[in-house]
């Protein structure tokens, strides 16, 4: 679009608006089931890029035309990561990072979408104090539970990783203890805990 159209928006012509509204950050959703993977280098060819969308009416567009995260296959995960970060810990933006994560039980059936939703709009939102330290989110759908993660930048950054995970917390409307796990740790247990 060149300045010298006019835009127009739903509010004047509801056929016909030119009107897009641009994320901060662009977001690329990625696509993996580790069910079929076993070692890294077939880990790597499971892990599909679906799409990037920079705005507003891309993400929705996706969205909307996805499977729900509830539908994914037993094993499958839906990423959600800034452009140019790929979703695994070697990733140079992921490598000092971690991440936040909640388990739902399975019993919440389609609920979890809802929940995956509110977090998806968080990040490209960047309604996280500290969202630059957010390189992205991951959906997991398992046997016995369903996970939601934020993973994140940089471990060492205490006051980063806290806002962060009350954030999440909030976000996904829980009452529960969240635990953050550094990715540089091969342990179970939390380096933080809101």
């Amino acid at each position: 679009m060149t300045d010298s159209q006019e835009i127009k928006t739903v509010l004047d012509d509801a056929t016909d608006y030119s009107a897009v509204h641009a994320l901060h950050s662009q977001w690329t959703l990625w696509f993996d089931n580790p069910l079929k993977r076993t070692n890294t280098s077939t880990w790597t060819a499971n892990l599909k890029e679906i799409v990037t969308v920079g705005t507003v009416e891309e993400f929705w567009g996706v969205f909307n035309n996805v499977a729900i995260a509830f539908d994914i296959p037993n094993g499958s995960n839906y990423h959600l990561f800034r452009k140019g970060i790929r979703p695994m810990w070697e990733d140079p933006a992921n490598t000092n990072g971690g991440k936040w994560g909640y388990q739902f039980q399975r019993s919440i059936g389609e609920k979890v979408n809802e929940h995956w939703l509110h977090t998806l709009l968080a990040c490209i939102g960047e309604t996280f104090e500290s969202s630059p330290d957010v390189c992205g989110a991951v959906f997991s759908n398992r046997k016995n539970c369903f996970r939601i993660a934020i993973w994140t930048r940089n471990a060492s950054d205490e006051e980063a990783c806290l806002n962060i995970g009350r954030h999440l917390k909030s976000v996904l409307g829980v009452n529960h203890q969240l635990d953050f796990l550094p990715h540089s740790e091969d342990s179970k247990n939390p380096l933080y805990v809101v």
